[in-house]
Parts: structure tokens; sequence; C-alpha cells
């Protein structure tokens, strides 16, 4: 894994829109016939999204309300929490795991099912995000995202992709899962991108230090270079401010102090490193810049809970696994 690979901290909401970088844990082209539901499962760490290409769907997450998403239409469920789709209120909904899927590849899958009446054509997904600032920035938006095709901003780039998608899943061409998979990945950051930039929820909280032109920096400053000596007085000269101004202004707009962030993005790396990667605990404190095993053995355990080494390389979730093979 490249821990150190930002751009320039010089715009610090564009590094952390840098780090949106996906691991797909399932794809699935879906032609449904109404009437139809599929209620896909709780998958905590993940989103799900699904690009409606024609036709139309409802869309209900936990509780009674339901929205209703036509061609064009995109909808992050951002937080990974289960929910159901169908194409009226009334339609019977069975989990995904129990309707038979063809497999074109190890995460991609061609799902048909309904009773014959109106088609609908959308593509889904659940995808997750590896690094620590682009899980920060999910979890900072709101669970449930709707773009509209005639209303969203940056239109004309996510109607360019959205018919990409389309053309795809109208006419099956080879490598046309790689094609789709990549296009729906671009998708989501398009819907992301837009969401930040018109509502005024992206401008409190972790994503509103962002904008903070002196918070910002240094969120950047330490994304960029987390194995960094940082101290909240180097932090501090590096954005123009004094010592107890920078520490106040820190916590207030992020959350917590300014070396806890530091400790805790540079334990999130280090989990990714030793569980996907297998890099061995020296490794990883050597290029956290640790001066000892001993002392990051010591943070990690306090911060995680557990020693490093009970970290392992392990198989992947297990509904995920499920999720990406045929029923």
């Amino acid at each position: 894994m490249d821990l150190f690979d930002p751009p320039t901290p010089s715009d610090p909401l564009g590094e952390a829109l840098h780090h949106l970088r996906m691991s797909g844990a399932f794809y699935c082209r879906t032609e449904v016939t109404a009437p139809w539901g599929i209620t896909l499962p709780a998958l905590p760490g993940y989103l799900w999204f699904h690009v409606v290409t024609s036709g139309a769907l409802h869309l209900e997450p936990s509780g009674d309300e339901s929205f209703l998403v036509g061609a064009g239409g995109l909808a992050l469920v951002t937080h990974g929490a289960g929910h159901t789709l169908r194409s009226d209120p009334e339609a019977p909904a069975p989990g995904i795991l129990e309707l038979e899927r063809e497999e074109v590849s190890d995460r991609y899958e061609i799902l048909r099912h309904g009773g014959g009446g109106a088609l609908t054509r959308l593509v889904c997904g659940a995808v997750r995000f590896d690094h620590p600032a682009a899980r920060n920035l999910v979890a900072a938006l709101p669970e449930l995202i709707r773009i509209e095709a005639l209303t969203a901003p940056d239109i004309e780039r996510m109607q360019a992709t959205l018919s990409l998608i389309a053309a795809e899943t109208m006419q099956p061409r080879p490598g046309g899962e790689a094609v789709i998979t990549r296009l729906a990945d671009v998708l989501v950051i398009q819907a992301i991108r837009a969401w930040i930039e018109t509502d005024p929820g992206a401008r409190t909280g972790w994503l509103g230090a962002l904008r903070d032109p002196q918070i910002g920096h240094a969120l950047a400053l330490i994304h960029g270079d987390p194995a960094g000596d940082w101290t909240v007085a180097s932090l501090a000269r590096e954005v123009a401010m004094s010592r107890s101004a920078f520490a106040a202004r820190f916590s207030e707009l992020v959350g917590e102090p300014a070396m806890h962030y530091v400790t805790r993005l540079r334990m999130q790396l280090a989990v990714n490193s030793l569980s996907e990667d297998g890099a061995t605990v020296a490794e990883v404190a050597n290029q956290l810049g640790y001066r000892s095993q001993a002392a990051f053995a010591r943070a990690f355990k306090r911060v995680v809970g557990r020693a490093p080494g009970a970290i392992r390389r392990g198989p992947r979730d297990a509904l995920a696994d499920r999720l990406g093979s045929p029923a």
C-alpha cells in the first residue's frame, strides 16, 4: 500500500477527494420487470449505489419512507445501511442472496428478475474507501444522497458518464463489466462532489474544517505526510498561527485535538497495511515514523485496543464474499 501519495496540500478539499479510491465488493447489472423488489443487506463500512439507466424504482431505506428514483437518477446509501428497491411500494422484495444471478467475473454479476411487466435497468454496487481521509469524508455525508438527472449540479459531466453506462448496459460487449464498474466509480465521485459543492451540510464538521484556510491546510499537511514529526507547535508554524490559537481552533472544527487526530490517522493506515497488505509490524512502524517497534505497538494498542500482531491478512467480509458469488 502506498501510504504517501497525495497531491499538494494547497487544496485540502481536493486532496480529500483525491483519496476517494474505491475497492468494490460487488457490482451488478440488473434488469427487472414489474412487479419486482430486491432487499439489500446492511454492509457496514461500504457505500451502496444505484444508477437507474431506464425505467424507475422506489428506494426504501430503513423506516417507512420511500423515494422515487427515475431514469438518469442516482442514489447513494452512503453508510451501507440495508434498504429495499421495488417497482412499487407493494411489490414483494426477496433478499438479493435468494435470487439467481449470473456471475460474469469475481466482482460483477447480472441479475434478471420480476413479473414480466415494465422494464427497469440499473447498475448497483457496494464499494468501500480504504484511505482514512476518504472514510472521514464518507462518514460526513448524509445517509442517503439522491441525484436527479434534471436537477443535478455539474449535470453535463454526470449525464455524459451516465450515458456511457446506459450504452454499456443496453448492448453488452466484451469487457463491458470493466467499463461499467469504472464508470460507476466515477459517477459516485461526481455525485459526492456535487453534494459537497451545493449542500449546506458540507460546511460543518470535518468537511467544514477542510474549508477553513488554516485548519484545512494543516489537515492536508497531516494527510500528505502522516509519518512526519508533527507537533502542535510545528503545525501552528506551518499555518501561521500561535500554538494556543491553533490548538483551540483545530479542536473546535475537527472535534478532537490535533495530535489525537495525527495518531488516529496513523493507526488507521497501520490497520490497512497490516490487514490488507500483509506488512509486518516492523515495516509499518518504520513507514509511520516511529523510532521503535515497541513505541508503535504501544500507540497501536492504545488506539485500536489490540496488539498490532493480532491484525492479520484475513478473508474478506463474509457477506461481501457471498454478494460476490452467485446465490
